[in-house]
């Protein structure tokens, strides 16, 4: 009986309704009902509908949450963060606001390379702490999926360490995480100047050492001019390929380098930044069904332009958001400033903007089959916002609106901040 619940009277029940990517103008249908109602056993999603609908199908108790006045979405996937690591990089935030380049700042040494020496010093009790924290924070932005990736080791044991970590917290906390592997994401100092011998390494060493036991779904590479070229990332996907790996990459964040265009020839789940796409790399996402996933926070951080969101949905991309969580150029995992950084600067509407974090960023980690919407048979991952509805998350500019998730059919209240002490 406790593994039943029943929301009702749901004032918006925004349920994204599909079982893959939505693309172009299909963004725009977010499947809403008035009265709505949802009905869950066992963690999964049994009934769909109005409330009258669904309660003329139920038998038996059902625990109820009463929704009236509330809109209730499919619960958030952010497909794509680096919520592993150590340590923090405060100082390059302020070099960046003085004018330094994000290029020029790694090329000192800072930025990923940073990050590597202080992930490397950090046990797997402190990464695990810091990251179950950074969990929660999304946890309570309405995040019940989130992809994470390595790439803060650049050697097997720090990355095989970040991995299990992600291994070892997805069976514990209540979010789901996607695992990827990014030993691509810098070159590591023991192989500056030999970025084809690292590529060598981890085709040889790397790939084979992610025992399956890490569950590790994705190899990612950071395709960029003076990072990883289009023709070495390209012969590291397709060893991760032939290794069973799905590709994901870091395209066209720097420069119009023709990462999208990789992409599309790889058929990858995701090309992800994409600050500087070209008309051809869009048409090619757009033809070849590859998840565009768009970073705004990442940015705004860096003070770039955005991702030409607008163009890519008319040109009839799968466009999916993410955080991009990360220790430089995007400390922050802000859902809601995400949402409205995408409608006010980015262009999309609401409505695009919700699919976006819903059934196109489940797609973008292959599991919109069983997340992303709300429809019968998948798993009952759901959020609560304060207001009667989704159009709430972009006017409510940068406040967190979520007052309940619903991960696996169990509730997890949020606080809000009038319900703290400190506001008594």
């Amino acid at each position: 009986m406790s593994n039943r619940l029943l929301i009702r009277n749901i004032s918006q029940l925004v349920t994204c309704s599909g079982f893959k990517a939505k693309q172009g103008r299909d963004m725009n249908e977010l499947c809403i009902l008035e009265d709505g109602a949802v009905a869950v056993e066992n963690g999964v999603i049994t009934h769909v509908g109005t409330t009258p609908d669904v309660l003329a199908c139920l038998d038996g108790y059902y625990p109820e949450i009463n929704a009236q006045g509330k809109a209730v979405l499919p619960g958030f996937v952010d497909s794509h963060t680096h919520f592993v690591f150590g340590g923090y990089r405060e100082d390059e935030f302020s070099w960046r606001l003085r004018g330094d380049s994000y290029m020029s700042i790694m090329e000192r040494g800072g930025g990923i390379v940073n990050t590597m020496k202080a992930t490397r010093e950090s046990s797997f009790g402190e990464l695990k702490e810091r990251a179950k924290e950074r969990l929660d924070e999304l946890l309570a932005m309405g995040v019940t999926t989130v992809e994470g990736k390595s790439g803060y080791g650049l050697d097997l044991e720090t990355e095989i360490r970040q991995l299990q970590v992600m291994n070892e917290l997805n069976k514990e906390h209540p979010i789901d995480i996607v695992s990827t592997y990014l030993g691509a994401h810098a070159v590591p100092p023991e192989y500056s100047g030999q970025t084809d011998a690292y590529i060598d390494f981890l085709i040889d060493e790397g790939l084979p050492a992610i025992h399956p036991d890490y569950n590790v779904r994705f190899c990612d590479v950071f395709c960029e001019k003076g990072v990883f070229s289009i023709e070495q990332s390209e012969r590291l996907l397709l060893a991760a390929r032939k290794q069973g790996f799905d590709l994901k990459l870091h395209a066209d964040e720097i420069v119009p380098l023709g990462g999208a265009e990789l992409a599309a020839r790889m058929h990858a789940m995701s090309a992800d930044h994409l600050l500087h796409i070209s008309d051809e790399g869009i048409r090619q996402l757009a033809e070849q069904q590859v998840v565009a996933t768009l970073l705004p926070l990442t940015a705004f951080s860096l003070n770039e332009p955005y991702a030409r969101g607008r163009e890519m949905i008319d040109g009839g991309c799968a466009v999916a958001l993410a955080s991009d969580l990360n220790p430089g150029s995007c400390f922050s995992a802000s859902i809601p400033m995400l949402i409205a950084l995408a409608c006010i600067q980015m262009r999309l509407t609401p409505e695009e903007a919700i699919t976006a974090l819903t059934i196109n960023g489940a797609a973008a980690v292959g599991q919109a089959d069983r997340i992303g919407s709300i429809d019968v048979g998948k798993q009952a991952d759901m959020i609560l916002l304060h207001y009667p509805s989704y159009k709430f998350l972009p006017y409510h500019i940068g406040m967190n609106i979520v007052e309940t998730v619903i991960k696996s059919g169990k509730p997890f209240q949020v606080p809000r901040l009038s319900d703290r002490p400190y506001f008594k």
